[in-house]
This record gives structure tokens, sequence and C-alpha cells, in this order.
């Protein structure tokens, strides 16, 4: 990838404005399409369009186009809506572009239906749990049908800077322990997401499909004790949890992605969550 190659991130929100400054430092002009252009800071060029129900305009020597969309909320026709008709609109604009640019496209281990707490790798069958498990697969296929050179990145749980959901659970003492065999829980900072985006758009032949996450699937209790206590709060109590568990149980192997010679600056939650605590990294508006 020639470092004057323009890149594309089309929905550029937290995750794809971190891999767009990190592109821009590698000396690439980099345009962010989202809703809100102002939102896009420099030295990315922001463009608004929402890639819901607009076709946007591709440069016909852009070199990468990295799609990295967040749906507003768990509403199925939003998230159709969201990752289906942004992912074609996308596609659409490439094709008319004349460009024919590396594509890659953030989905989620979510189409994993993994509850067993066995290994799961690139090989591993999807099938959907949910609803909105149902449309991501729907946007690979879309993908794989009209984009079949693309790389598809499943990315675990992402945790970063203002991304702190777990950290605000036990602070305010609101998080619970299992009171059975707590499940395996996958994660990734946001930073080495970003960079394993990054890294792809660079590797010479690369997988069609690669799992995003770090080193270490764990137990979440284990993650929840770890937090309670280097935020000095009291370990949380253990109830009987309400519904399934969102994520299954499942351990993500990174070992497809580790092998192209990507590393993660955060290897487990340790790192990572001290790093988040100490107020590291900036968070975007």
């Amino acid at each position: 990838m020639h470092h004057h190659s323009p890149v594309v991130i089309a929905g550029c929100g937290d995750l794809g404005t971190e891999a767009g400054l990190r592109f821009a430092a590698l000396g690439h002009p980099v345009t962010g399409l989202r809703r809100r252009a102002e939102l896009v800071p420099a030295p990315l060029v922001g463009h608004s369009v929402d890639l819901r129900n607009a076709v946007p305009t591709i440069a016909p020597d852009t070199g990468v186009v990295v799609v990295a969309f967040a749906a507003g909320s768990r509403d199925v026709d939003e998230y159709r809506a969201t990752y289906v008709d942004g992912l074609r609109n996308v596609l659409d604009g490439i094709d008319a572009s004349g460009a024919s640019p590396r594509v890659i496209v953030v989905s989620s281990t979510a189409v994993y239906d993994v509850d067993d707490g066995s290994e799961v790798t690139e090989a591993t069958p999807t099938r959907a749990s949910t609803p909105t498990a149902g449309v991501l697969l729907e946007a690979e296929a879309l993908l794989r049908e009209r984009a079949p050179g693309a790389v598809l990145v499943r990315l675990s749980g992402i945790y970063g800077p203002g991304r702190e959901r777990l950290i605000e659970q036990v602070r305010g003492g609101r998080a619970t322990l299992s009171t059975g065999v707590s499940p395996h829980t996958n994660r990734i900072h946001r930073d080495d997401a970003a960079a394993a985006l990054v890294h792809l758009a660079d590797v010479p032949d690369p997988a069609p499909t690669v799992l995003g996450t770090d080193d270490e699937p764990v137990r979440l209790d284990d993650v929840l004790t770890f937090l309670a206590s280097e935020l000095g709060v009291l370990e949380p109590p253990r109830a009987e949890p309400e519904g399934r568990q969102a994520g299954g149980d499942k351990r993500l192997s990174n070992a497809l992605l580790r092998s192209t010679g990507w590393e993660p600056r955060y290897p487990t939650f340790r790192e990572g969550y001290r790093a988040v605590l100490a107020g590291e990294g900036m968070r975007h508006p």
C-alpha cells in the first residue's frame, strides 16, 4: 500500500476515527464519511453523508476503504439500514468510482452462537442467535457476493476511552458476580482494534475473514473482580443473572491475526483497563 494512497473511512465514529488517525500518521490522506462531518477531527477530512440512504462519491485513486458502522440502537430495522443498506451504498460508490481499493469491513463475533466455552476460530460455523446477529450475517453475505476480495474483521467486545460501561457498573455498585460458573468473555481495546484494521490494509494476501480479539478470553467474574480491586471498591455481590449472557460462552482465538504480524498493545484486559483507568488515549467527540 503506497503511503500516499487515499483512504476512506465509511462510518467514521469512535473506531473508524482512531483507524483514520493512524492512516493519516502514516502519510495517507483520509476522508471520513459520517452523518455529521463536523465530528470528524483534523487531519481527517469529513464529508457529511447518511450512508443508510445515499451512495457516497469515492475518489478513483482510493487505495483503502474501511467500513466501520455502529448502529444507534438494537432495533432490527435500524440495524439493517446501518449494516446492510450502508454497506450496499458504499459498495455501489466504489463500483461507480472505478477504484479498486482494499476493502476492510468490521463485523462482530456475535455471529458465533457458541455457549459451551469452546474455542472459536475463523473456521467455526456462524449462526445467528439474535435478530441483530442475523442482520450482521446478511451484511457479511452481501460483502462476499459483491466484494470477494474484501477482508471481514469480526471484532469481539470493544472497550477503551469512552467505552467504560463495565467500569461504571463496578464503580456504581451495579455489577454482580455469577452464582454458578461465570461465562468466558472476549474483548479488544479500541486502539488495538484500530491498529488491526490499519495493519490488515497492508497485509499482502489477507485471509477473507479475521477475528480481532486480545490474547486472553476471560471469565466475566474475573474482569469484574479485577476492576473492583483496581477501583478500590467492594467486590460485587453474587446474584442470579437476569436472562442469558449476551455473548454466550466462547473463547475467541486471535492466532490468525497474530500470524500476520499484528501484536496487541494491550494483550489482556488488565493492561487495557489499567490504561483506561489512568486516562490514557483521547476520547473522540
